[in-house]
């Protein structure tokens, strides 16, 4: 795969991370700082296991990040990766403007 292609592939994914309302959620709870995934299920009044697959979906395309502490996890938004997507959003709608060059 060539390397457009593989950015095509990364920027296709990252935006289908966020193509889901209950992940929209998700990036807008962590808008105010890391939360452990009891404090998400509570937030959204939902199970741990549907949770999970969707905090999955948005951990791989490297849009929230991860760590545990003990028995814990806990998850914030990935600043770096918002930033890009956010230029990357920006520029594809500007004509002439290369807008994958370092896209997600």
């Amino acid at each position: 795969m060539d390397k457009l292609a593989a950015d095509l592939d990364r920027a296709a994914g990252a935006f289908h991370a966020l193509s889901d309302p209950t992940r929209l959620k998700l990036v807008d709870l962590l808008r105010g700082g890391e939360r452990c995934v009891c404090e998400l299920t509570e937030a959204l009044a939902t199970g741990q296991s549907r949770l999970s697959f969707h905090l999955g979906v948005l951990k791989q395309a490297g849009v929230v990040l991860d760590r545990r502490e003990g028995r814990w996890i806990y998850y914030r938004l990935n600043e770096d990766q918002l930033e890009r997507l956010a230029d990357a959003l920006t520029d594809c709608c500007r004509p002439g403007k290369a807008w994958l060059k370092g896209c997600c």
